[in-house]
Protein backbone atom coordinates (compact mmCIF):
# COMPACT_ATOMS: atom_id res chain seq x y z
CA UNK A 1 0.00 0.00 0.00
CA UNK A 2 1.98 3.23 -1.06
CA UNK A 3 0.76 6.60 -0.44
CA UNK A 4 2.61 10.02 -1.87
CA UNK A 5 3.30 11.64 1.17
CA UNK A 6 3.74 15.78 0.33
CA UNK A 7 5.33 18.84 2.19
CA UNK A 8 3.61 22.02 2.58
CA UNK A 9 5.46 24.99 1.39
CA UNK A 10 4.43 28.82 2.51
CA UNK A 11 5.39 31.65 0.63
CA UNK A 12 4.65 35.40 2.12
CA UNK A 13 5.76 37.66 -0.53
CA UNK A 14 9.33 37.24 -1.08
CA UNK A 15 10.26 35.27 2.34
CA UNK A 16 10.27 31.57 2.30
CA UNK A 17 8.56 30.68 5.57
CA UNK A 18 8.19 26.70 4.49
CA UNK A 19 11.13 24.14 4.09
CA UNK A 20 12.14 24.34 1.13
CA UNK A 21 11.67 26.68 -2.09
CA UNK A 22 10.27 24.95 -4.62
CA UNK A 23 10.74 27.33 -7.57
CA UNK A 24 7.71 26.13 -9.71
CA UNK A 25 8.88 29.14 -11.97
CA UNK A 26 12.20 27.67 -12.23
CA UNK A 27 11.33 24.94 -13.99
CA UNK A 28 11.81 24.31 -18.09
CA UNK A 29 8.64 22.48 -19.91
CA UNK A 30 8.65 19.94 -22.39
CA UNK A 31 6.94 17.78 -24.60
CA UNK A 32 7.92 14.87 -26.72
CA UNK A 33 5.08 14.11 -29.33
CA UNK A 34 4.51 10.48 -30.55
CA UNK A 35 1.80 9.33 -32.60
CA UNK A 36 -0.64 8.13 -30.14
CA UNK A 37 1.22 9.94 -27.14
CA UNK A 38 2.51 13.21 -25.71
CA UNK A 39 4.78 12.48 -22.50
CA UNK A 40 5.13 16.03 -20.64
CA UNK A 41 8.89 16.58 -18.91
CA UNK A 42 10.59 19.82 -16.76
CA UNK A 43 13.76 20.15 -15.93
CA UNK A 44 15.50 22.27 -13.23
CA UNK A 45 19.06 23.21 -12.87
CA UNK A 46 21.67 25.45 -10.57
CA UNK A 47 23.34 25.97 -13.84
CA UNK A 48 22.17 26.45 -17.82
CA UNK A 49 21.13 23.14 -18.89
CA UNK A 50 23.43 22.97 -21.78
CA UNK A 51 26.61 22.96 -18.92
CA UNK A 52 25.19 20.20 -17.28
CA UNK A 53 27.01 16.67 -18.16
CA UNK A 54 24.65 14.48 -16.11
CA UNK A 55 21.17 13.69 -15.35
CA UNK A 56 19.16 13.08 -12.61
CA UNK A 57 15.23 11.64 -12.87
CA UNK A 58 13.18 11.53 -9.84
CA UNK A 59 10.36 8.94 -10.38
CA UNK A 60 7.14 10.03 -7.53
CA UNK A 61 4.78 7.95 -5.50
CA UNK A 62 1.47 7.05 -6.91
CA UNK A 63 -1.57 9.27 -7.56
CA UNK A 64 -2.81 11.56 -9.63
CA UNK A 65 -1.45 15.04 -8.12
CA UNK A 66 0.43 17.77 -9.96
CA UNK A 67 3.23 18.64 -8.87
CA UNK A 68 2.85 22.03 -7.87
CA UNK A 69 -1.09 23.06 -5.99
CA UNK A 70 -0.50 27.11 -6.08
CA UNK A 71 -2.74 28.91 -4.43
CA UNK A 72 -2.89 32.96 -4.56
CA UNK A 73 -4.91 35.14 -2.06
CA UNK A 74 -3.89 38.72 -2.59
CA UNK A 75 -0.42 39.55 -2.06
CA UNK A 76 -0.16 35.77 -0.44
CA UNK A 77 0.87 32.80 -2.63
CA UNK A 78 1.06 29.32 -1.00
CA UNK A 79 2.45 26.18 -2.86
CA UNK A 80 1.70 22.61 -2.25
CA UNK A 81 4.93 20.50 -4.13
CA UNK A 82 4.99 16.77 -4.63
CA UNK A 83 8.53 17.37 -5.54
CA UNK A 84 10.39 17.12 -1.76
CA UNK A 85 13.80 18.06 -2.69
CA UNK A 86 16.21 21.40 -1.89
CA UNK A 87 16.39 22.20 -5.49
CA UNK A 88 19.45 24.59 -4.47
CA UNK A 89 21.39 21.42 -3.20
CA UNK A 90 21.15 19.58 -6.67
CA UNK A 91 24.55 19.65 -7.98
CA UNK A 92 25.40 21.80 -10.64
CA UNK A 93 26.36 19.65 -13.07
CA UNK A 94 23.42 17.81 -13.04
CA UNK A 95 20.13 18.40 -14.68
CA UNK A 96 17.15 17.30 -12.41
CA UNK A 97 13.97 15.86 -14.29
CA UNK A 98 10.68 14.84 -13.35
CA UNK A 99 8.00 13.54 -15.66
CA UNK A 100 4.11 14.33 -15.48
CA UNK A 101 1.61 11.26 -15.25
CA UNK A 102 -0.85 11.11 -18.40
CA UNK A 103 -2.98 13.75 -18.16
CA UNK A 104 -1.70 15.22 -15.08
CA UNK A 105 -0.53 19.02 -15.30
CA UNK A 106 2.45 20.50 -13.68
CA UNK A 107 0.45 22.72 -11.94
CA UNK A 108 -2.88 24.07 -10.47
CA UNK A 109 -3.63 27.67 -9.88
CA UNK A 110 -6.49 28.53 -7.77
CA UNK A 111 -8.12 25.22 -8.34
CA UNK A 112 -8.59 21.41 -7.60
CA UNK A 113 -7.68 19.14 -10.05
CA UNK A 114 -9.34 16.01 -10.21
CA UNK A 115 -8.59 12.98 -12.06
CA UNK A 116 -9.57 12.03 -16.05
CA UNK A 117 -10.61 9.08 -17.54
CA UNK A 118 -7.11 9.83 -19.65
CA UNK A 119 -4.82 9.19 -16.52
CA UNK A 120 -6.87 5.97 -15.14
CA UNK A 121 -6.62 4.47 -18.41
CA UNK A 122 -2.80 4.70 -18.37
CA UNK A 123 -1.89 4.28 -15.00
CA UNK A 124 0.22 1.45 -15.40
CA UNK A 125 3.94 0.58 -14.25
CA UNK A 126 5.25 -0.43 -18.06
CA UNK A 127 3.63 3.02 -19.24
CA UNK A 128 5.34 5.10 -16.48
CA UNK A 129 8.51 2.64 -17.23
CA UNK A 130 8.64 3.59 -20.84
CA UNK A 131 7.72 7.06 -20.53
CA UNK A 132 11.13 7.63 -18.26
CA UNK A 133 12.54 5.85 -21.10
CA UNK A 134 11.85 7.78 -23.70
CA UNK A 135 12.62 11.13 -21.33
CA UNK A 136 15.73 9.60 -20.80
CA UNK A 137 16.75 9.07 -24.97
CA UNK A 138 15.31 12.60 -25.64
CA UNK A 139 18.16 14.08 -23.01
CA UNK A 140 20.15 12.40 -24.32
CA UNK A 141 20.18 12.84 -27.91
CA UNK A 142 18.91 16.69 -27.70
CA UNK A 143 19.97 18.46 -24.02
CA UNK A 144 22.91 16.23 -22.03
CA UNK A 145 24.96 14.48 -24.77
CA UNK A 146 27.38 11.73 -23.33
CA UNK A 147 26.33 12.32 -19.77
CA UNK A 148 28.69 11.03 -17.37
CA UNK A 149 26.41 10.18 -15.05
CA UNK A 150 22.30 9.28 -15.29
CA UNK A 151 20.56 8.42 -12.22
CA UNK A 152 17.24 7.48 -11.53
CA UNK A 153 15.55 7.72 -7.90
CA UNK A 154 12.22 6.22 -7.63
CA UNK A 155 10.03 6.60 -4.37
CA UNK A 156 7.41 4.70 -3.37
CA UNK A 157 4.98 3.59 -6.58
CA UNK A 158 8.17 4.88 -8.08
CA UNK A 159 10.86 2.66 -7.28
CA UNK A 160 8.61 -0.04 -9.08
CA UNK A 161 8.55 2.29 -11.83
CA UNK A 162 12.65 2.81 -11.58
CA UNK A 163 13.10 -1.35 -11.05
CA UNK A 164 11.34 -1.82 -14.27
CA UNK A 165 13.48 0.88 -15.73
CA UNK A 166 16.10 -0.82 -14.62
CA UNK A 167 15.42 -3.52 -17.03
CA UNK A 168 14.88 -1.32 -20.44
CA UNK A 169 17.33 1.53 -20.87
CA UNK A 170 20.73 0.39 -20.91
CA UNK A 171 22.13 4.21 -20.05
CA UNK A 172 21.29 4.30 -16.39
CA UNK A 173 24.29 4.55 -13.90
CA UNK A 174 22.50 4.48 -10.77
CA UNK A 175 19.10 3.40 -9.22
CA UNK A 176 17.57 4.75 -6.27
CA UNK A 177 14.88 2.23 -5.00
CA UNK A 178 13.29 4.44 -2.27
CA UNK A 179 10.40 2.92 0.44
CA UNK A 180 9.73 0.05 -2.06
CA UNK A 181 8.83 -3.44 -1.28
CA UNK A 182 10.24 -6.33 -2.79
CA UNK A 183 7.51 -8.54 -3.39
CA UNK A 184 4.56 -7.66 -5.38
CA UNK A 185 1.87 -5.11 -3.38
CA UNK A 186 -0.58 -7.44 -2.96
CA UNK A 187 2.12 -8.98 -0.05
CA UNK A 188 2.27 -6.58 1.89
CA UNK A 189 -1.60 -6.20 3.12
CA UNK A 190 -0.95 -9.72 4.04
CA UNK A 191 1.81 -8.57 6.19
CA UNK A 192 0.08 -5.88 8.01
CA UNK A 193 -2.76 -8.23 9.12
CA UNK A 194 -0.35 -10.63 10.80
CA UNK A 195 1.50 -7.67 12.33
CA UNK A 196 -1.66 -6.68 13.96
CA UNK A 197 -2.09 -9.68 15.43
CA UNK A 198 1.56 -9.67 16.67
CA UNK A 199 0.85 -6.82 18.35
CA UNK A 200 -2.39 -7.79 19.41
CA UNK A 201 -4.97 -5.41 18.03
CA UNK A 202 -5.99 -8.39 16.26
CA UNK A 203 -7.26 -12.22 17.42
CA UNK A 204 -5.90 -14.59 15.43
CA UNK A 205 -10.16 -15.35 14.75
CA UNK A 206 -10.07 -11.39 13.57
CA UNK A 207 -6.56 -11.74 11.35
CA UNK A 208 -8.40 -14.87 9.85
CA UNK A 209 -11.59 -13.15 8.92
CA UNK A 210 -9.23 -9.97 7.63
CA UNK A 211 -7.13 -12.50 5.37
CA UNK A 212 -9.99 -14.12 4.26
CA UNK A 213 -11.52 -10.76 3.13
CA UNK A 214 -8.87 -9.45 1.78
CA UNK A 215 -7.91 -12.68 -0.54
CA UNK A 216 -11.52 -12.18 -1.62
CA UNK A 217 -11.26 -9.01 -2.40
CA UNK A 218 -7.90 -9.47 -4.75
CA UNK A 219 -9.86 -12.55 -6.32
CA UNK A 220 -12.10 -10.01 -7.15
CA UNK A 221 -9.97 -7.28 -8.50
CA UNK A 222 -7.99 -9.64 -10.32
CA UNK A 223 -11.16 -11.39 -12.06
CA UNK A 224 -11.91 -7.68 -13.38
CA UNK A 225 -8.03 -6.00 -14.05
CA UNK A 226 -9.06 -3.82 -16.30
CA UNK A 227 -11.63 -1.90 -14.67
CA UNK A 228 -11.29 2.01 -13.74
CA UNK A 229 -14.93 2.50 -12.33
CA UNK A 230 -14.27 -0.24 -9.46
CA UNK A 231 -11.41 1.00 -6.58
CA UNK A 232 -10.24 -0.30 -3.56
CA UNK A 233 -7.95 1.56 -1.02
CA UNK A 234 -7.93 4.34 -3.29
CA UNK A 235 -6.90 2.92 -6.54
CA UNK A 236 -8.55 1.44 -9.41
CA UNK A 237 -8.56 -2.08 -9.99
CA UNK A 238 -6.72 -1.86 -13.12
CA UNK A 239 -4.23 0.30 -11.47
CA UNK A 240 -4.00 -2.77 -8.93
CA UNK A 241 -3.20 -5.31 -11.46
CA UNK A 242 -0.68 -3.27 -13.43
CA UNK A 243 1.08 -2.66 -10.38
CA UNK A 244 1.29 -6.06 -9.00
CA UNK A 245 4.39 -7.10 -10.74
CA UNK A 246 6.99 -7.92 -7.96
CA UNK A 247 10.64 -5.26 -8.10
CA UNK A 248 12.64 -8.06 -7.26
CA UNK A 249 12.24 -10.14 -10.92
CA UNK A 250 13.12 -6.56 -11.95
CA UNK A 251 16.14 -5.92 -9.87
CA UNK A 252 17.54 -9.02 -10.13
CA UNK A 253 18.08 -8.17 -13.91
CA UNK A 254 19.94 -4.97 -13.70
CA UNK A 255 23.79 -4.71 -13.32
CA UNK A 256 24.05 -1.10 -12.11
CA UNK A 257 24.18 -0.14 -8.90
CA UNK A 258 21.53 0.30 -6.65
CA UNK A 259 20.53 2.07 -3.76
CA UNK A 260 17.65 0.23 -1.54
CA UNK A 261 16.25 2.41 1.57
CA UNK A 262 13.98 0.72 3.99
CA UNK A 263 12.41 2.77 6.58
CA UNK A 264 11.61 1.06 10.28
CA UNK A 265 8.51 3.35 11.00
CA UNK A 266 7.43 2.96 7.18
CA UNK A 267 3.20 2.30 7.66
CA UNK A 268 2.49 2.09 3.63
CA UNK A 269 5.65 -0.46 2.85
CA UNK A 270 6.13 -3.28 5.30
CA UNK A 271 10.06 -3.44 6.09
CA UNK A 272 9.56 -7.14 5.85
CA UNK A 273 8.90 -7.21 2.20
CA UNK A 274 11.95 -4.87 1.56
CA UNK A 275 14.12 -7.85 2.97
CA UNK A 276 13.32 -10.06 0.54
CA UNK A 277 15.80 -7.85 -1.72
CA UNK A 278 19.05 -8.09 0.26
CA UNK A 279 18.53 -11.65 0.86
CA UNK A 280 17.77 -12.28 -3.35
CA UNK A 281 20.54 -10.26 -3.92
CA UNK A 282 22.60 -12.85 -1.68
CA UNK A 283 20.92 -16.03 -2.68
CA UNK A 284 21.44 -15.18 -6.58
CA UNK A 285 25.24 -14.02 -5.78
CA UNK A 286 25.00 -10.31 -6.87
CA UNK A 287 26.82 -7.61 -5.40
CA UNK A 288 25.89 -4.35 -6.87
CA UNK A 289 23.33 -3.78 -4.02
CA UNK A 290 23.38 -0.86 -1.50
CA UNK A 291 20.69 -1.96 1.25
CA UNK A 292 20.20 0.94 4.29
CA UNK A 293 17.40 0.46 6.80
CA UNK A 294 16.51 3.80 9.01
CA UNK A 295 15.31 2.86 11.49
CA UNK A 296 13.49 5.70 12.81
CA UNK A 297 12.34 6.45 9.43
CA UNK A 298 8.74 7.11 7.73
CA UNK A 299 8.01 6.36 4.32
CA UNK A 300 9.00 9.95 3.40
CA UNK A 301 11.84 9.73 5.26
CA UNK A 302 10.51 11.37 8.58
CA UNK A 303 10.30 11.03 12.30
CA UNK A 304 7.60 12.36 14.43
CA UNK A 305 8.10 13.69 17.56
CA UNK A 306 5.31 14.69 19.43
CA UNK A 307 2.78 14.67 16.07
CA UNK A 308 5.66 17.73 14.75
CA UNK A 309 7.44 16.27 11.35
CA UNK A 310 11.67 16.31 11.23
CA UNK A 311 12.15 15.90 7.85
CA UNK A 312 15.47 13.81 6.71
CA UNK A 313 14.50 13.33 2.67
CA UNK A 314 17.58 15.84 1.79
CA UNK A 315 19.80 13.81 4.41
CA UNK A 316 18.94 10.82 2.42
CA UNK A 317 19.63 12.30 -0.47
CA UNK A 318 23.12 13.30 0.26
CA UNK A 319 24.05 10.17 1.39
CA UNK A 320 22.95 8.68 -1.95
CA UNK A 321 24.63 11.43 -3.77
CA UNK A 322 28.06 10.69 -1.80
CA UNK A 323 27.59 6.55 -2.85
CA UNK A 324 27.01 7.40 -6.06
CA UNK A 325 30.32 9.10 -6.72
CA UNK A 326 32.73 6.15 -3.94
Amino acid sequence: MKYCQTLLFLFLSINLLGQFNPKPDKYQHYSIIKKKDTINFHLYSNDKIENTNSILLFLQGSGPEPFMNIKKEGKMTYIKSHIPFDLEKIPKNFVFVVISKKGIPFSTINSEFKATKLFYENESLEYRANQANEVLKYLIRNLVKKPKKIIAIGHSEGSDVAAKLGTINKDLTHIGFWSGDGNTQYYDFTLFIRKEIQKGTLTENQGKVKMDSLLNQLKEIEADENSISKFWEGHTFRRWTKFSEAAIDNLLQIKIPIFVTACGKDESVPIESTYLIPIEFIRHKKNNLTFKVYPDYDHSFIIWQKNKPEYHWMDVFEEFMKWTND
